[in-house]
This record gives structure tokens, sequence and C-alpha cells, in this order.
């Protein structure tokens, strides 16, 4: 019995120990395959073909951005390296975000030529987006902003109302820039446009008071766009 025992007591620390070794290597052999170890593989793998990736080049060679509400927006240009089909995007930010607006494959020469039928008044920015293509790493470039307009009747004001408060604050002064306007929060940026000339202005007072009429320009307003007494102008409010 004492003998049988001790046989036991010898044999056991041995199966002991293989199973301790089991069980360490167990988790190294399980590691490899561990969805850590291949998140690393893959962004070292990532890595590597970006090292290697092309550098796309958008450029913007013509565009149309003053617009009459209704009428297209175009801009146009080139991605290079050139090749046909690859996919460009015009996107216009609204609410602090960028929203794509339209879309266009390239030609041979990488020509591309993206239109956007802008239906409300307003002043917006633009960007080309290339999202990337086989080896060509995605690029964005800035188009500047489309003036979207609509026609507004106006007149002006000025002498007999020098040194005047303005209901915006300040006083009224031959050298004023800025147009008068019923409802529009004082300090609103409006573009006007008359003609070739256009200028960008805030509201500084309030009127007109005929039926009718949309702004009143001040003097040194009119004198900038080159207006007559009363007409016709494009606004972006």
């Amino acid at each position: 019995m004492l003998r049988r025992n001790t046989v036991r007591a010898r044999v056991l620390p041995g199966a002991l120990l293989g199973l301790a070794v089991l069980a360490a290597a167990a988790p190294v052999a399980a590691g490899a395959d561990t969805p850590t170890a291949a998140s690393s593989a893959h962004k070292h793998h990532r890595k590597h073909v970006l090292a290697y990736a092309a550098h796309a080049k958008l450029s913007v060679a013509a565009v149309r951005r003053d617009v009459v509400a209704g009428q297209h927006v175009v801009v146009a240009g080139t991605l290079r390296p050139s090749a046909r089909g690859r996919k460009v995007a015009l996107q216009v930010l609204r609410h602090g975000r960028w929203a794509v607006v339209d879309h266009d494959r390239t030609t041979r020469r990488g020509k591309y030529q993206l239109l956007w039928k802008a239906t409300q008044p307003g002043r917006r920015a633009l960007r080309v987006r290339f999202s990337g293509h086989r080896g060509i790493l995605a690029a964005h470039r800035r188009a500047g902003h489309a003036q979207i307009y609509r026609r507004a009747f106006a007149s002006w004001y000025g002498p007999g109302f020098y040194g005047h408060a303005m209901a915006c604050g300040g006083t009224l002064t031959a050298g004023t820039l800025g147009v008068a306007h019923k409802t529009l929060p004082c300090g609103t940026m409006v573009t006007l446009r008359y003609g070739n000339r256009s200028v960008r202005v805030p509201v500084v007072d309030r009127g007109p008071y005929v039926a009718g009429r949309d702004f009143d320009l001040t003097a040194a307003t009119k004198a900038r766009l080159g207006f007559g007494s009363t007409g016709v102008v494009l606004s972006t409010r």
C-alpha cells in the first residue's frame, strides 16, 4: 500500500508538469489568430501599401459659380494621374457638412465636368473630391463659393439722411456701405450684383418703406454697383 502511494507520488509531478507546459503554450498559439494580431497585421499592410501609393492632384480649370436660382453651377477641371472612368464628386457645404450634389467619370485625359442645379438663393462653399482608386490616394480641392441670386427690386437713399442714426447702429455717411431691409437681421451679409459688378455688404438699416421694393442701397453701395435710381438687382438674400 505504501509502495503504491509512493509510485503515484512520483508519477503525478511529471504529469502536472506536462499539463502546465501545454497550458502555457496554448495562449501563445491562440494569440496568432486573435483580432488584435489580425488588426496589427492589417495596419502594417495598409501602411506598406500607402507608402507606395500615388498622390492624386485635382485642378479646377473652369467654373460658373454666379447663377440665378434654377440655373446650373458648373465646375470643371482635371484629375492627375489621368485615366478614363475615375469618379469625381462635387460637394456643397450644408450645415457644417459636405454633401455630394453631383459626380462624373473622368475622360481618358482626366477631364471632368460637374453640375449642380441651385434652387435657393445664398452663398455656398464648393469642393471637388476624388475618393481614391487602385493605388491612388484620395484628394479634395476647394472650388470657391457659388453665388445663387434672386431678382430683387431696389432703390437707394443718402442725401438728406447723412448724420442720422441707422436702425442697426452707427450714423449714415456718404461712405457707408450697406443696405436697408425690412426683416433681415442687422449685420446679415448680402451679395448684390448689377451688370458685371458685385458687392458684398451688411444690412445696416431698416427700409425701404415703399411697396414692392426689397432693398434700399446706401449711396456708397449704389456707386460700387454703378446702379441707377431704381431697378432690379440680383441678391443672394
